[in-house]
Order: structure tokens, then C-alpha cells, then sequence
């Protein structure tokens, strides 16, 4: 059986700095915890402030999810994914 594809939920965060940025972040994680752990979900964050590309994957690292951040023309996007499994 093929995995099925996870929706991709995104929120347009341009213009709030830290450590506003952090909180709706982590607010969002949590509200969508439970798919992003099943992997149902993926949550792309989309912010023009630079202290946010390290603040936000830290934080959201710690919490065991999966985070890549990319760097396009005039902002950057953070992709937050189910937990990468042990093994």
C-alpha cells in the first residue's frame, strides 16, 4: 500500500518578528499535533524575519519534529514534518 500524501497546512507569519513569530509557531504545532505526529499534516511557515529561521527550528526540533527551512526570494519557509522514527 502507498503512503498516503500529508496535507499541507500554511501560515503567512510575514511581518511579525520574534518572539511573536515563535509563539504562533508553537501554537500551531500544538494545534496540530496529532496529525503532524501521524504524519497527515505538514505545516509550511512562511516569515521574513531572520532570527525566526533559527529560533523556530530549534524549538520545534526539540520537540522531536522533522524542520527544514528554505530561503526564496523575499522570505523564508520553514517545513514542519511528522517526527523522523528510530528505527
Amino acid at each position: 500500500m502507498g503512503e498516503q500524501k500529508a496535507e499541507l497546512i500554511e501560515f503567512d507569519i510575514r511581518g511579525q518578528i520574534c518572539p511573536s513569530t515563535l509563539l504562533t509557531t508553537l501554537r500551531e504545532v500544538n494545534s496540530h499535533r496529532s496529525a503532524l505526529k501521524k504524519g497527515r499534516v505538514q505545516l509550511s511557515i512562511m516569515t521574513d524575519n531572520r532570527d525566526s529561521t533559527a529560533t523556530i527550528p530549534d524549538s520545534v526540533r526539540n520537540m522531536g519534529y522533522a524542520v527544514t527551512v528554505q530561503k526564496l526570494q523575499d522570505y523564508y519557509r520553514i517545513l514542519i514534518e511528522k517526527p523522523i522514527s528510530a528505527g
